[in-house]
């Protein structure tokens, strides 16, 4: 009989590409995952990836396995994670999702400071709904609404999406061409600057652009990062240019490292909204979360 952790074994290969990735994703050593894979292949009768020097390639069997497993071992993740939660009967544990960059500028500095167990997931936000919904997560920090009347939004902050420079950053003409309200002329200008952008879908960036010019960029950042905190990082330094919301640049602003050089036309804002579900054992412990984001983000 196949045991069932060769199975997430190979789930967790799967979806990180690496031994190494499976390995810190399960807690175990990577000899450990390499036996769980080779075991379960010589169970099957067959390869499920191909291995290279810097990734693990899934096979078409490998492929099809994984679309017959993933449903079944997420629902039982699921059912661990509700058994867990409801031994706890001293210290509450809440799961919360919002974007990695929230967390870092909002809930990051406080955690330690919380009489009662938290687990932070991130990811997008419509799979952060259904996990709302299904029990998985709490409360969600989303600019998102979901139609689940068993949820309730309650808007508490406003991000606005703004271009921003760092500090060495001669705005001169840019301002000059603003005041003349010569589009072109600010494409131009803008096009010909060094960017900063991330590895996720650039959202942001083409919907401030869209919404000033009316059609997409014709350039790609300079500089792909990580994430949004890394852009303003990097901007800190002095120089290029990119288009982040707000709030996530607030001290940055005050400080004069980055300077805020354009709204745009009209101004991109996304309503930020608690989501929780109407009926929670865990209101009192959302509630203080609710005042560190308030806080934080007025």
């Amino acid at each position: 009989m196949v045991n069932l952790e060769w199975y997430r074994t190979f789930k967790a290969i799967y979806e990180t590409g690496t031994l190494t990735g499976a390995a810190e994703a399960l807690y175990v050593s990577q000899p450990g995952v390499s036996l769980h894979l080779g075991s379960l292949e010589a169970y099957v009768g067959y390869k499920l990836f191909d291995r290279t020097s810097r990734k693990m390639v899934s096979t078409e069997r490998g492929k099809i396995l994984y679309n017959y497993i993933q449903e079944a071992l997420e629902k039982l993740e699921s059912a661990e994670k509700h058994f867990h939660r409801s031994t706890e009967k001293d210290t509450p544990t809440i799961s919360i999702g919002m974007c990695f960059e929230t967390f870092q500028i909002t809930l990051e500095p406080y955690l330690a400071t919380l009489p009662f167990n938290v687990i932070i997931k991130f990811g997008e936000y419509p799979q952060m709904l259904a996990d709302l919904d299904n029990g998985i997560l709490d409360l969600i920090i989303t600019p998102e609404k979901g139609s689940n009347k068993s949820i309730e939004y309650t808007p508490f902050s406003k991000e606005t999406i703004v271009l921003v420079a760092g500090k060495n950053i001669d705005c001169g003409e840019f301002d000059r061409l603003l005041a003349l309200d010569d589009m072109t002329g600010l494409e131009e200008w803008l096009s010909a600057q060094r960017w900063y952008g991330t590895t996720g879908d650039m959202e942001h960036w083409l919907r401030f652009w869209y919404n000033n010019f009316n059609k997409r960029p014709n350039f790609k950042p300079n500089f792909i990062v990580p994430n949004l905190n890394s852009i303003v990082r990097c901007l800190s330094s002095g120089t290029g240019l990119a288009v982040i919301p707000d709030f996530l640049c607030k001290q940055e602003l005050e400080t004069g490292d980055v300077k805020l050089i354009w709204e745009g036309r009209k101004k991109v804002e996304n309503t930020l909204y608690f989501s929780m579900r109407k009926k929670t054992i865990y209101a009192k412990e959302i509630e203080r979360i609710k005042e560190i984001f308030i806080k934080e983000m007025a």
